[in-house]
């Protein structure tokens, strides 16, 4: 992983918030599920759904990697990532922003913070979630798996989220919607507020490390002064 570029000290402090996007901005977490679901029993393998769900969030590789045996064929893995791909791609046009997530992010851009979408997911189904999205106008930079040599829970993602943000772990927050946010936003010093519309417990993504955890966008945007981002503007 190539660590984040440091800022120059002399210029003013920029401070932005790094979104995940499946689960968090857009209401993907089930859809995922289901393709996934689908891809293994096609390979043969039978993999229960709240197996899945758990899991999403982290790369493919890492979530195969947990779901199937140790002694399977490695060599069919491409091939299920592929088929988790095409299966998840017949649900774009159907594809809705979680509640209040265009309006949050409106709300980041107006209050002076830079707007990252840091993103696992490959450059395609990015694009098909920027569109559905619609707040194209208020991003300083996209990062997707093209960017990152290992995916959630590896910090790699929002380093390169920092870097393409100009951005500094201490000025910058986590928006994400499951423990593999949190976990990688850790290791590079980042806090983590937590949204539980990609379907895990307030309880978990707590226990996980979250500063603070709402129901959806909307109800981040409904306590933003009061929200980890409030005060990062704040603290501007």
């Amino acid at each position: 992983m190539t660590a984040p570029r440091t800022p120059d000290p002399s210029a003013p402090a920029r401070r932005g918030v790094l979104f995940d996007v499946d689960g968090t901005l857009i209401d993907s977490s089930y859809l995922h599920t289901v393709a996934w679901w689908h891809a293994f029993n096609q390979a043969g393998h039978d993999v229960p759904m709240h197996r899945i769900h758990r899991l999403i969030g982290m790369g493919s590789e890492q979530l195969i990697d947990e779901l199937l045996p140790a002694d399977r064929d490695r060599d069919e893995d491409d091939a299920i990532g592929a088929a988790h791909g095409a299966l998840f791609s017949v649900h774009w046009p159907g594809l809705k922003p979680t509640r209040g997530a265009a309006e949050l992010l409106r709300r980041c851009a107006d209050a002076g913070l830079v707007v990252v979408l840091a993103s696992s997911s490959n450059v395609t189904e990015v694009a098909a979630m920027r569109e559905a999205l619609g707040s194209d106008d208020l991003l300083a930079a996209v990062t997707t798996a093209t960017d990152a040599e290992h995916s959630k829970p590896a910090p790699d993602i929002f380093a390169a989220a920092l870097e393409a943000g100009d951005l500094r772990p201490e000025d910058a927050i986590v928006v994400g919607d499951a423990r593999w946010d949190v976990e990688s936003a850790w290791q590079l010093g980042l806090d983590a507020v937590c949204l539980t519309s990609g379907g895990i417990s307030e309880t978990e993504l707590r226990e996980a490390g979250a500063v603070a955890v709402y129901a959806d966008p909307q109800a981040l945007l409904d306590d933003f002064e009061n929200s980890p981002l409030g005060r990062l503007v704040r603290n501007g």
